[in-house]
């Protein structure tokens, strides 16, 4: 399968953009996991919560704490708008 392009940014920067299996985003509405393929959608992220960043199919997850904003998967991948991440 495909890798899900990733981007994590701020308003001061671009904190990260690569390639990664998965993210498990923490929604307003509860987590969802956002792969290669996965439909168009935007959700607001929790206040003082956690992204899961798994770079490969099985492995341990990276954790990012990231603080409020909007999240939007669609035909570019993943794009996560943060007031903050730490990680």
């Amino acid at each position: 399968m495909a890798d899900l392009h990733f981007e994590l940014v701020t308003p001061e920067k671009l904190v990260r953009s690569e390639d990664v299996y998965m993210v498990v985003v923490p929604g307003t509405e509860g987590e969802f996991g956002a792969m290669a393929g996965h439909a168009p959608v935007m959700a607001v992220i929790k206040d003082d919560a956690e992204l899961k960043v798994y770079k490969t199919q099985g492995s341990q997850p990276e954790s990012i704490k990231v603080s409020g904003g909007f999240a939007e998967v669609g035909d570019k991948g993943l794009t996560v708008l943060a007031e903050s991440a730490e990680g």
